[in-house]
């Protein structure tokens, strides 16, 4: 089978690879549609183990079954979670699913970006979702990011009636500007540096965007009747941003780290404002089996809507233009690959 070899963002080459074999209790899936993340491009976290096929947020259809398998059946679409919980550790007894050991040592064989791929018997029962006919494949897709925006949303508490700010208005920053409009949000700002994705901001639903050149602060302030967010989700690595997330959230407000900065990046802490203010941070990492149902039912019901997030559409053999398109940010937002 084919399949797209990661070694840089600049360096994506397509291989021929056996075709994956199962065992008792495995499947094998014929992948329809996967989608670049935004995590596939970070070289710092790629690069070390590269050579690798990446790719987690695939829609595919069961290709074959393997015995004592009786929840899915061939030709059944499904989406597939790369990592799946144990779900009777401590951590996932105490609703921190996606720290559990379980959870970051299991993948699936060998990543999306692939024609099949096969789904290990430990992935199986928790990590396989029939999609509905409501979600075509390319919107499936976007099952994981949303599941992760869901996941950290419900971790920071999010309450209708308040005003969210969205730092960073790549694809996660846009879901969160779309689910906290879909859950009732009186106000949502967000933040960007690039000009294409300000526009996307807008179009997703943001009531007001900011030049992440200015003083985003003050700039919130004046858009939101003199008063800082109640909510803040930091959707961006770089430091300065995350500063002014920091310092843009409301008295008694919450600020939501949901992306990683690189691993030598340092952050200053406006220590004393966060805690003379009891602002609460809080911080999202992946989604567990439950936010991945309830992305579904976002999809199927159609309360966050994501095709006009896709700018690409390209078969697997161009692979390494996707890449490129998603690391230069480029105008791109969700680039699709279809093996």
């Amino acid at each position: 089978m084919r399949a797209a070899m990661y070694y840089a963002n600049d360096d994506v080459r397509i291989v021929d690879l056996p075709k994956p074999k199962i065992g008792p209790g495995e499947i094998l899936v014929k992948v329809r549609s996967s989608g670049i993340c935004g995590s596939d491009v970070m070289e710092w976290y790629r690069k070390p183990k590269a050579p690798l096929v990446l790719g987690h947020e695939i829609a595919a259809e069961v290709a074959e079954v393997g015995a004592g398998v009786d929840q899915v059946k061939v030709g059944d679409r499904v989406f597939v979670s790369h990592h799946v919980p144990c779900g009777k550790c401590r951590y996932c007894l105490a609703g921190h699913e996606t720290v559990c050991d379980t959870l970051r040592t299991t993948n699936f064989d060998p990543g999306g970006f692939a024609e099949f791929v096969r789904v290990p018997a430990i992935n199986v029962k928790p990590g396989v979702f029939r999609l509905p006919p409501a979600i075509s494949d390319d919107e499936a897709v976007f099952i994981e990011p949303l599941a992760c925006v869901f996941r950290g949303q419900r971790l920071a508490g999010f309450r209708p009636g308040h005003t969210v700010l969205v730092v960073g208005s790549g694809v996660a920053g846009l879901l969160h500007v779309k689910l906290a409009k879909a859950s009732g949000a009186a106000r949502v700002i967000a933040t960007d540096l690039v000009e294409y994705r300000k526009a996307a901001a807008t179009k997703a639903g943001a009531d007001i965007v900011i030049d992440g050149h200015d003083e985003v602060p003050a700039k919130v302030r004046q858009a939101n009747g003199g008063l800082l967010a109640n909510y803040v989700v930091t959707c961006t690595g770089a430091p300065k941003a995350i500063v002014q997330g920091m310092s843009s959230v409301d008295r008694g407000g919450t600020v939501l780290f949901f992306a990683p900065t690189e691993p030598t990046a340092k952050v200053e802490l406006p220590f004393n404002t966060l805690w003379r203010e009891e602002v609460t941070m809080v911080s999202s990492y992946g989604a567990s089996p439950g936010d991945i149902r309830a992305a579904i039912d976002l999809l199927a019901a159609r309360r966050v809507t994501v095709n006009e997030l896709v700018t690409h559409v390209l078969p697997l053999s161009e692979a390494g233009k996707g890449f490129r398109l998603v690391s230069q940010a480029s105008d791109s937002l969700k680039v699709v690959l279809r093996p």
